[in-house]
């Protein structure tokens, strides 16, 4: 298996509020992570370094999951839990008081992988029928493109556009979309925050992923794109290459 966590500041924010990752448990099984928090003085931060620490700590915990009926079980009560630490710990600290993160997981098998999130961190999956999105953003401009009030081209130039719909931590309770898709040999994943979304479009997204160069090489020229165009947020991704194994390899 090979997979790679990248991330990046961007060029106008004083720190960066993403964190994410990939671990695995007792059986080599793999996850991956990226949460991108929101909140002030750096309890974004807090928030999705908390999202990917929990996900770890439960994940390593975790002996192997054989079905997308277990994995989707296990994403359901990962999420809840997460959920409710965060928004307790909001509670302790008048800082933190409404922060929150958006989450993207990914469980990896050798026959299946289990998506969860809540917010606009997106995963897309490439085979041979090409990038396609697997998640859908839980934002206010998704929502009235998918109620037809405005067109795709108009969201992308929304005032209005990085308002969430949904996130971790900000309300005691939360649901989360969850969906298993199949995926062989050769088939990739793109987990990744809104600052690369919001930057690069899918056509750009899909002709970087295919490229046949060293995985770790594209990551970094797709954030090099981003802040090229502006940076303004922060930015991170997860690429990750389905391999006989789904082992833990040295990239990692």
């Amino acid at each position: 298996m090979e997979g790679y966590f990248l991330t990046d500041r961007g060029q106008v924010r004083s720190h960066n509020e993403d964190s994410g990752g990939l671990f695995y448990n007792a059986d080599k099984q793999l996850i991956a992570v990226i949460a991108d928090g929101m909140g002030g003085h750096q309890a974004g931060d807090v928030a999705s370094k908390l999202a990917t620490d929990l996900v770890r700590d439960k994940w390593q915990d975790q002996s192997g999951l054989h079905s997308s009926e277990e994995a989707e079980k296990w994403l359901s009560a990962a999420i809840s839990e997460i959920n409710q630490s965060i928004y307790e710990y909001s509670l302790e600290k008048n800082e933190y008081k409404g922060m929150g993160t958006t989450v993207v997981i990914a469980v990896c098998t050798r026959e299946f992988v289990t998506i969860a999130h809540v917010g606009d961190s997106r995963c897309y999956i490439f085979n041979e029928n090409g990038l396609k999105q697997i998640t859908e953003d839980h934002s206010l401009v998704n929502e009235l493109v998918r109620s037809g009030q405005i067109s795709e081209d108009d969201a992308e130039q929304h005032p209005r556009k990085n308002v969430l719909l949904k996130a971790m931590g900000t309300e005691q309770t939360v649901s989360e979309d969850i969906r298993t898709v199949e995926w062989e040999i050769g088939n990739k994943l793109l987990l990744c925050s809104d600052g690369l979304s919001n930057k690069l479009n899918d056509k750009e997204l899909s002709i970087y992923v295919q490229k046949s160069v060293p995985m770790e090489e594209i990551g970094k020229e797709m954030i090099d794109l981003a802040n090229e165009r502006g940076g303004e947020d922060n930015i991170s991704l997860i690429l990750i290459q389905h391999d006989s194994s789904l082992e833990a390899g040295e990239n990692l």
